[in-house]
Order: C-alpha cells, then structure tokens, then sequence
C-alpha cells in the first residue's frame, strides 16, 4: 500500500484488563475513571454483561443491579482504555520527545550517553625550575593547554580545586621530568591532596651510576580520587643526588591532567 511521507511506524494496542474479588454487594471500584457503560466490557461467570440494564458506571464507580456473591468471578475490559506500543523509525526521537533531557538520559544497564568528562584539564611546563636538593618541591606547571572549567591555577598555586557542584570521582595523571649532576640519584613525583602527601600514587626512579654531568629522567604517576568540593590535588617532585648535586624540574614532558569519571 502507498503512502505519502515517512514509512507508518508499526503500533499495537494492549485493552485494559481489571479482575474484582467479589462479595455480596452491588457497589465496585473500577481502576480507570470511565464516562458511560459502554467504555467497559463486564463479564460475572464469564457471561458478559447488558450495559445500562446490568450495571451503571460513573466516572470509576461501577454499580450492579444485582448483588454478586463471594463465589462469582467478574472482571471488566477497558474497551476505551488501550496502552499503545510504537517502533519509531530510525532517526526519528528528538530531544524534545522525551520526558527528559537526551544528555542525561540512561541505558537499560544504567549507564549514561551525551555526557562529557568534565571538569577537565591539562598543563604543561613552559621552563626549567631549579629546586632544593633532598626535599619535596612543588611543580610549578603553569603553562593551560584546555581547562573546561576554570578548574586549574597555573598562575600561583599550581592546583586543581573541585568547582562548586562538580563532586564526584576524578582520574589524575602528571609526569614530572627531572634533572640532576650527580651520578648517584633518586627521583620521586607525589600528588599531594588538601596538602598532604598520597603515597599510594607516588612515583619513584633511582639510578646508581653515571658520568657526573647533567642528566634527566621522567616520572609518571596517575590515579583515582573521589573528591569533594573544594579538595585541591598538586603535584610535587623529590631529588635526592648528593650535596653537589644541583636538581631541577624540565619542562620538556612535565604535565599535569584529570577528568571527571562519568558513572563512577
């Protein structure tokens, strides 16, 4: 059969089915309101019943003219109540179909499509930065590639901070390049959270020879935080190579990036 426009969507209507545990009495309540008998088919012992003469309905108050008894099995059919099920054609659902917005909108398995990871954002280091031997220093990474949500200072503390609403679990990566002029040395790069030092993603190079002349060597750490609003994560750099040694971070492959998980 020929149309015109798009292909008719295949639609299939279910009828209403409403079952009663009868007594003796004439007065029911039917689960849909109707507006005359003829919106509902009643069958008592399986004999459908006359509308009008049999029982009389008003809005969902359904009335017998005779009382039934406990033994008698009576249910009812919702000629004008039917739950329709439609195939939409491909392509066809648009935002404004839906009871909520696409963006957020959940799969059977309760995961989410349309959303982005962010906060996110991601620095590098645009010079070398000489710190003291034997100690932890922070990074200075100053140098924004993206930062969605204005969520990195890289102009005086060197940190990520929690926006307001944006709670939530967060993956974090850095890699820190160091340099030195000892030929004994030991590297370590740390995330530092609220100011304190997590050991569980620290990173760590050690190298027991070499010629005494400058040498650098990279660090990558990473991890997973489940951050409040207003926690801050910084990354620090360690380099212990001997009293002569003169240590320092490289920008050459120092960053420092993170996202916000979706559906963690």
């Amino acid at each position: 059969m020929g149309y015109i426009g798009n292909t008719p969507a295949e639609k299939y209507q279910t009828l209403q089915k409403q079952s009663f545990t009868t007594s003796a009495t004439t007065s029911y309540t039917l689960s849909y309101s109707v507006t005359n008998p003829q919106e509902i088919a009643l069958f008592i012992n399986n004999v459908r019943q006359n509308p009008n003469s049999s029982y009389t309905v008003s809005n969902t108050a359904l009335t017998l003219s005779s009382a039934t008894s406990s033994s008698d099995v009576m249910y009812a059919v919702f000629l004008g109540k039917s739950v329709g099920t439609i195939a939409p054609a491909t392509g066809s659902v648009t935002n404004d179909m839906l009871s909520g917005s696409i963006a957020t909108s959940k799969l059977a398995d309760g995961s989410t499509f349309g959303q982005t990871n962010t906060p996110s954002f991601f620095a590098t280091k645009s010079a070398t930065q000489n710190i003291s031997n034997n100690a932890y220093t922070k990074v200075e990474i100053n140098t924004e590639v993206f930062d969605t949500d204005s969520v990195y200072d890289n102009s005086s503390n060197y940190r990520f901070t929690v926006p307001s609403g944006k709670a939530g679990k967060y993956f974090l990566f850095a890699q820190v390049t160091l340099s030195h002029t000892n030929k004994w040395r030991e590297g370590l790069v740390a995330f530092y959270k609220n100011g304190n030092q997590d050991s569980t993603t620290r990173g760590y190079k050690y190298f027991g020879s070499g010629n005494n002349q400058a040498e650098d060597f990279a660090v990558n750490i990473s991890g997973a935080y489940d951050l409040s609003v207003g926690d801050y994560i910084e990354v620090y750099g360690y380099i212990n190579g001997g009293a002569s040694t003169q240590a320092r971070f490289i920008s050459n492959g120092t960053n420092f990036g993170g996202y916000k998980i979706i559906g963690a």
